[in-house]
């Protein structure tokens, strides 16, 4: 990992969120950042790019002297997005879609 060697003052935090945020619950509480500024920055930090590779569930983000749980990540992406794990279980039904074979039209057609 990497460390960033410059004043975080000076920095956007756009560009460098981890010299400005130090946890996901930090970046849900900037009440300088938008929404979508927030999603860019935690969606950047979930990236694959950053995982560690003896442990997935872990991201190493340059800048930032610690590891970061991915499931803080997605749990800060849901709550910011207003969804809460009591949320009911998508329910089954509806009709199986079958894609037809191109060629079945034709053989139709022909019949």
């Amino acid at each position: 990992m990497s460390n960033v060697n410059s004043n975080a003052g000076t920095l956007n935090p756009l560009f460098h969120p981890a010299a400005h945020y130090d946890s996901p619950a930090d970046v849900l509480n900037a009440t300088e950042l938008s929404p979508p500024e927030k999603r860019i920055i935690l969606s950047s930090w979930a990236s694959d790019m950053y995982a560690v590779e003896s442990c997935p569930a872990l991201r190493e983000i340059p800048g930032m002297s610690h590891t970061v749980r991915l499931a803080d990540i997605l749990a800060a992406l849901r709550k910011l997005d207003g969804d809460n794990d009591n949320d009911d279980p998508p329910r089954g039904g509806g009709v199986p879609m079958r894609l037809r074979r191109p060629w079945a039209a034709a053989e139709e057609r022909d019949a």
